[in-house]
């Protein structure tokens, strides 16, 4: 059994994880993290993981991207596996990562689902053949909670595409003017925000008169959470080391 400390554990997602693991003996949740205190059944809530007095094997974050560097500090202090599933983290926490994964090993994706995650295999398999001849765009939907746009997923997905690139495109958040130029190194990046959706992205391949769309739709946040899951089974037994879906895919 992997015992689990849970950051963010009175979030959408904590909850999502916290249910799915109530039905699966490979996974204990011993405790969590949470800036609001107070058990979550059952296991208890902790203000910082320097106050968790439980024993684990590993822990998952689906928290806020302000509290991620002192998680970091207190994770690598007890010598524990962490996955970081927290979207909209800075270069500043990104680069920590970096340098604590010397010492301990770190799982960290923008997008948890193994979907988006062979999605991102697709885009740089096919944008080679077609980026000189069309015009590359993005659209993203979530629901009217999230708080950072463009989305992480977004990010991941065009830094994906721009990694294959011979020409590297320029980011472009949305278009407003009267006299845009619309050029091909460019790749727009859209952002939508409505209801309750957990997440969309579909990636625009348009050229002349011919047009290709990828898109992934997430129906749930259960996938999320499956693939933070996987994730914390697969990381228990690596060495220190800094990780990502990719090597989780290949394994």
């Amino acid at each position: 059994m992997i015992r689990i400390i849970l950051s963010g554990a009175h979030g959408r997602m904590g909850k999502v994880i916290a249910d799915m693991v109530a039905n699966n003996p490979t996974y204990e949740i011993v405790a969590g993290i949470d800036r609001k205190k107070g058990p979550l059944a059952p296991f208890p809530v902790y203000g910082s993981l320097s106050e968790v007095k439980e024993e684990a094997d590993v822990v998952i974050d689906f928290s806020y991207f302000e509290t991620v560097p002192t998680l970091l500090k207190d994770t690598q202090k007890k010598a524990l596996p962490i996955v970081i599933a927290t979207t909209g983290l800075p270069a500043a926490t990104l680069n920590q990562m970096k340098k604590i994964a010397e010492t301990i090993p770190v799982f960290f994706s923008a997008n948890m689902s193994l979907g988006i995650n062979v999605l991102i295999q697709a885009l740089q398999q096919i944008t080679p053949n077609l980026e000189s001849d069309f015009d590359i765009e993005m659209i993203e939907k979530h629901h009217n909670q999230k708080k950072d746009a463009p989305s992480g997923t977004a990010l991941l997905l065009a830094d994906s595409i721009n990694e294959v690139c011979q020409t590297k495109k320029e980011y472009l958040f949305g278009r407003q003017g009267n006299h845009n130029e619309n050029l091909r190194s460019q790749m727009g990046i859209h952002a939508v925000r409505g209801g309750t959706i957990p997440g969309e992205h579909t990636v625009l391949f348009a050229g002349q008169d011919e047009l290709i769309e990828l898109k992934h739709t997430a129906l749930s946040r259960d996938i999320f959470a499956n693939g933070a899951l996987k994730a914390a089974s697969f990381l228990v037994t690596q060495a220190p080391g800094f990780y990502s879906m990719k090597e989780l895919l290949s394994n």
